[in-house]
């Protein structure tokens, strides 16, 4: 019978293929959304990291997807009771179809997932259903890597706590060495639901990265009953997406089941040359024990290849047009813009429009490559009655290419380019133990978590010759290339947690609990070339190798939660909880860390280093949260107030006398934030939701004295770069029958984009169109659907996302990345 049931699936799929231009024409259809680098340029493209700069959330909406059927003739296997809530201050019930919070939570579930385009961005899609959350980036899924940019609260992805089924993920963003982005975790169709805690993170989440709140991203089980998905999208740019999934059902009375899931996305940049192709699997076993809990198996793949966008200064978008980008595959023109790059002036048509260093940050290509693995074993289970453990064991491996055509290097023949390239390779090992204790009107939870990181980054020279280029994408072995250095770091962390949720009476909950964590890295520059490289005929520049070993402690980071529930639609809450950030690592070649981008050959940066070992202290917040939500059949609201206190706050910066300045990291003072979120949501008829959401968030710097130029400059009461003081939201959602309309619209305020707020990127509206249309069972098919998306409807040209480091003054930074044009996307899909 599965052999041909797995015919069937097949036979559906290669129909889709067939059926599904015509049916995207005629049903016009679609899915609804909602119901410090400082005064220092780095030039090597994407070949060399860069920082961003960032900062805390509340609640509204949940929903949860149904569970799988059970198979005819096969025994349920219950979950106990007591696993089915942990206790924390941002766990969430949901029930029906509409967002329900809890406390400072929110959770967008597989049923809200499914309104949006299949494979859009997980954060994407929270940004759109939660308020306080904005997401930007330079294509319409939000899959490039490079430009996608996630704020909640004023807090950046680099700084929320993220996890997967339990384990830890890491800082979210270009360049995450201690972790994987969402989308190269999980097939977005495999994820059942998104939780985000825009409190202060749970206490349970493993993080080191947490200073605002955390996001949670839990994968679907395997169903009970044999079946499976396929889908296939088409869009703009010559897009297409291909979707599979089979599920195995129960296979024997123990319950044993599993799921298999492939995704292959491609699409044309939408400017310049080359693609962004990416190819996903996912693997889950689930094997119930009795009543006592379930043993879970995890596998999953990813392979990114993507050619990027240029990084732009505020400037070239306005002189060069939004379709400016890489000079690829113009290589004639790409020695002309380097040889002007190197020995100054600019070329004659950009004379008086465009600088020296802007023609400089204009190169041939850059371009990526990652292959990801990511195992784990779960087992939750009963030990007594009232006491659950839950376990996870990991493993995660990455490796891959980051390259850019650097133009202010020499290759042996004279060109003036030489394509750099990092090979970075990671490789994770952890584990995390919990157990959760009811005793009468207590939840205690406890638990632990360890891993070792262990991370590698040689930097490579691969000549450009006067002939032609290296090619970009393959090709790049390292008997082909040069070792200009080599950099390495092992990482260990470990973090306890203990918190207790009393129930005081029903519908009020009191959580006191803490966190302690520890974390050392030693490492840095093993293998430095460069004089030998030099002696080659290599042009090169200063390089910034430095050694050492870093920890960041904290004994003690309390956490406190209020909620109450009373007079059957109301909510109060407030939450206090204090975090500490440990210290971040990467190659030499960045910004951002206590290792990358220090000194100059006047003052080296093993110099810089030693200094700041005995100076830096981690970064610090206190987080404060007080709301209100009121909920009922035809109105939902929420209102939220936040404080945060931000010290020690670090950046990259250049310090030192005016005569000899050179390039630190290093605590540049407090920070402080307010802001606030009011939601609303009405429902006036059957199958129509109207949603408004408006967020106010005031961040400023404290800092009196920000060393800058030989001199100082003072930053108090500027605003926090990148993020704005004003946004808005609206969503209105139509359902009849079997078919459903959305349109989002979305505002943000004018961004700073350097420290003393001189330049800024201008305010937007951005609107996305949706409609899907559900045929419901037809033949084989359980269910076959259609849907639409037009995005940025009203082809605004705005900037998007945002990468690198924010300048003192002036705009100098080529990391502005543009929002991309009008563009549509269809899809047909198929359960079986």
């Amino acid at each position: 019978m599965r052999t041909a049931f797995l015919r069937r699936v097949g036979t559906g799929f290669r129909l889709l293929r067939r059926i599904t231009p015509a049916l995207l024409c005629s049903t016009a259809i679609a899915s609804p959304g909602y119901a410090a680098t400082v005064g220092r340029k780095h030039v090597t493209g994407h070949a060399a990291g860069h920082a961003a700069a960032g900062h805390a959330v509340t609640g509204q909406q949940a929903a949860a997807a149904g569970p799988g059927r059970k198979a005819a003739g096969v025994p349920a296997h219950r979950r106990p009771a007591s696993m089915d809530a942990s206790g924390d201050a941002e766990d969430v019930s949901a029930t029906g179809h509409r967002h329900i919070s809890h406390g400072v939570s929110q959770v967008v579930s597989r049923a809200t997932m499914d309104h949006f385009v299949t494979g859009t961005n997980p954060m994407q899609i929270l940004a759109q259903s939660v308020p306080g959350v904005s997401f930007q980036s330079s294509d319409a899924l939000g899959l490039d890597s490079v430009a996608s940019t996630l704020y909640m609260r004023g807090f950046n992805q680099t700084q929320l706590g993220v996890s997967l089924d339990g384990i830890p993920m890491g800082a979210q963003g270009f360049h995450n060495w201690y972790g994987l982005n969402v989308d190269q975790m999980a097939i977005q169709d495999t994820i059942s639901s998104i939780t985000a805690s825009q409190g202060a993170g749970a206490l349970s989440t493993p993080s080191t990265q947490t200073l605002g709140g955390s996001i949670t991203f839990t994968t679907a089980d395997p169903e009970d009953r044999a079946g499976g998905q396929v889908s296939q999208m088409f869009g703009s740019n010559h897009m297409f997406r291909t979707y599979g999934r089979v599920d195995s059902g129960v296979l024997n009375p123990s319950g044993t089941k599993f799921y298999a899931a492939y995704a292959r996305t491609d699409q044309n940049l939408w400017k310049g040359y080359g693609d962004q192709e990416e190819q996903q699997a996912n693997f889950k076993l689930v094997q119930p024990l009795q009543d006592k809990g379930k043993f879970s198996a995890i596998f999953d793949y990813s392979n990114f290849s993507q050619y990027n966008y240029l990084g732009m200064t505020k400037n070239m978008w306005e002189q060069m047009g939004r379709d400016a980008t890489y000079l690829k595959p113009d290589y004639a023109k790409s020695i002309e813009w380097a040889n002007y790059a190197q020995n100054g002036g600019v070329p004659a048509q950009w004379a008086g429009k465009l600088t020296n260093d802007e023609i400089g940050d204009v190169t041939y290509d850059g371009t990526q490559i990652q292959r990801n693995y990511l195992s784990a074993l779960a087992l939750d289970y009963q030990i007594f009655p009232n006491v659950t453990s839950h376990t996870v064991a990991y493993g995660h491996v990455s490796n891959g290419l980051y390259q850019g055509t650097n133009n202010f290097m020499t290759s042996p023949d004279g060109t003036p380019l030489v394509d750099e390239a990092g090979h970075p390779d990671v490789r994770r090992l952890g584990f995390t133990q919990s157990f959760n204790i009811k005793l009468h009107n207590n939840d205690i939870q406890t638990g632990i978590w360890y891993e070792n990181n262990r991370f590698r980054y040689p930097m490579r020279l691969y000549a450009d010759t006067a002939a032609g280029p290296h090619s970009s994408i393959s090709g790049y072995s390292a008997s082909q290339a040069r070792t200009l250095w080599s950099d390495a770091f092992n990482t260990n962390t470990f973090q306890f947690y203990l918190q207790d949720t009393w129930t005081i009476i029903p519908g009020m909950t009191l959580l006191g609990g803490f966190r302690s964590m520890t974390q050392t890295t030693h490492g840095g520059t093993e293998y430095d070339n460069t004089t030998a490289l030099e002696n080659e005929g290599w042009g090169l520049y200063y390089q910034h190798a430095a050694n050492g070993s870093m920890t960041a402690s904290a004994a003690f980071l309390p956490h406190f939660n209020f909620d109450y529930h009373f007079l059957d639609h109301h909510e109060i809450y407030w939450d206090i909880a204090e975090n500490v950030r440990a210290y971040d690592y990467a190659a030499q070649s960045g910004s951002g860390s206590p290792w990358t981008g220090l000194g100059t050959s006047g003052y080296t940066a093993q110099q810089v280093f030693n200094d700041n070992k005995t100076k830096l202290r981690p970064e610090r917040t206190w987080n404060y949260i007080i709301g209100y939500r009121y909920n009922s059949q035809f109105f939902t609201g929420s209102a939220d107030f936040y404080h945060t206190d931000y010290y020690n706050r670090l950046a990259a910066i250049t310090t030192g006398p005016a005569q000899n300045p050179y390039s630190a990291y290093e605590n540049v003072g407090r920070e402080t934030m307010n802001g606030a979120d009011v939601a609303g949501t009405i429902r006036p008829v059957k199958g129509l939701d109207i949603s408004n959401s408006f967020s106010w968030n005031d961040a400023t710097y404290q800092t009196t004295s920000l060393p800058y130029g030989g001199s100082t400059v003072s930053l108090k009461g500027k605003h926090q770069v990148f993020y704005p003081k004003f946004m808005y939201t609206a969503n209105v959602t139509y359902t009849w029958r079997k078919a459903t309309f959305n349109f989002n619209t979305t505002y943000l305020s004018a961004r700073p984009i350097t420290y003393t707020n001189d330049v800024k990127v201008p305010s937007y509206w951005s609107s996305t169109l949706m409609a899907s249309y559900d045929f419901g069972q037809i033949g084989f098919m359980r269910s076959l659907k259609a849907s639409f998306m037009v995005n940025n409807l009203f082809n605004q040209n705005y900037i998007g996302g945002v990468y690198g480091a924010a300048a003192v003054s002036g705009d100098d930074n080529a990391i502005l990345f543009q929002a991309p044009p009008r563009q549509y996307y269809g899809t047909i899909s198929a359960q079986f």
